[in-house]
């Protein structure tokens, strides 16, 4: 859902014919890469730039939930969004860890987020407008992001797909908190309904658009499906999450803002009308409504726990020294 691979040696490896294929190989007979081991380079900055695209997107991810922290209605509401929110702190530092252990520093990835090389998810780069909005991400964006990552839980890169089986079962709760509350919604007064509904149809193609281009754009994804990084192309992905959400949706009695979508009998699965690809790469390259604003609260965020940073790194290094002196 969150990266597509960046491929090509740097020369860290002598990556030999014979020194690929044993890589592969070993990728062949389902054997964990572990951080020790040796690797392609093209495979380490292809997680390099995966990993942390994703822990940038569960951070960042916090922002647009944050907000409605103090504004749900009512106790239990504000409780279980503030723990969502909580969980989603805690993927990212999962992530980023994963992501050093292949030799870059979360500093280095921050700054690279900061600096726009490195990017997060699409989806955040919209706003949410009404409380609708934290049941639909719960139920689209989560749901979209369970559809990607339980495949990484078989990642052949074995950090990255142990940190994803912890993230997968908060994924899961999460998905279910947000159809809960769309599901009270759809229930509840025409008023609150059509909430619901306004939602559904700002949500639905931005969803779509997070499993990444169609699999004819999408560059790298024979690469790093090749590697067993990525299971399934995009539009597999993409596929599996329309056939699972519609009956969803009509089970709450809304409906999908699509009308070429029907089903299709030979395909056992739905055909969904054209996705607007323009918005997306706009979106992508930064232009996004909340685009601006996201990036600024991670920057200040960034900038005023340098402190904190700065006084674990001191206290880190005199609890060494003390160490040192008492040997």
């Amino acid at each position: 859902m969150y990266s597509q691979g960046l491929i090509g040696a740097d020369g860290r490896t002598e990556e030999t014919p014979e020194f690929l294929a044993r890589f592969q190989k070993r990728i062949d007979a389902e054997e964990k890469i572990e951080p020790k081991d040796e690797m392609p380079e093209g495979y380490r900055r292809t997680l390099i730039r995966q990993i942390g695209q994703h822990a940038h997107s569960e951070i960042v991810g916090m922002l647009p939930e944050g907000n409605w922290i103090t504004r749900a209605p009512s106790l239990r509401r504000k409780a279980a969004l503030l723990a969502k929110v909580q969980d989603e702190g805690g993927h990212g530092l999962y992530l980023y860890s994963a992501a050093e252990t292949l030799g870059v520093s979360r500093e280095e990835m921050t700054e690279e987020l900061l600096s726009g090389k490195a990017k997060y998810s699409s989806i955040f780069n919209y706003p949410t407008l009404s409380w609708a909005d934290m049941g639909t991400i719960g139920w689209l964006v989560d749901g979209a992001a369970i559809m990607n990552q339980i495949p990484l839980c078989r990642c052949s890169f074995g950090p990255y797909a142990r940190a994803m089986i912890r993230v997968c079962k908060e994924e899961s709760f999460h998905q279910r908190q947000g159809y809960e509350i769309v599901m009270t919604l759809a229930q509840g007064t025409p008023e609150q309904k059509a909430m619901a509904q306004d939602s559904l149809n700002r949500w639905w193609w931005p969803s779509l658009m997070m499993f990444g281009p169609h699999d004819a754009d999408s560059q790298h994804s024979d690469q790093s499906m090749a590697w067993k990084i990525k299971r399934f192309t995009n539009d597999e992905l993409r596929q599996k999450f329309i056939d699972a959400t519609v009956p969803q949706a009509e089970y709450l009695g809304l409906t999908i803002p699509d009308p070429d979508l029907k089903w299709n009998e030979d395909k056992g699965g739905y055909d969904h009308g054209p996705i607007d690809w323009d918005e997306f790469w706009r979106v992508v390259k930064g232009h996004g409504p909340m685009a601006k604003d996201r990036i600024k609260a991670r920057k200040k965020a960034w900038d005023d726990g340098a402190w904190v940073r700065e006084a674990a790194l001191a206290h880190a290094e005199k609890r060494r020294a003390r160490k040192i002196a008492a040997e």
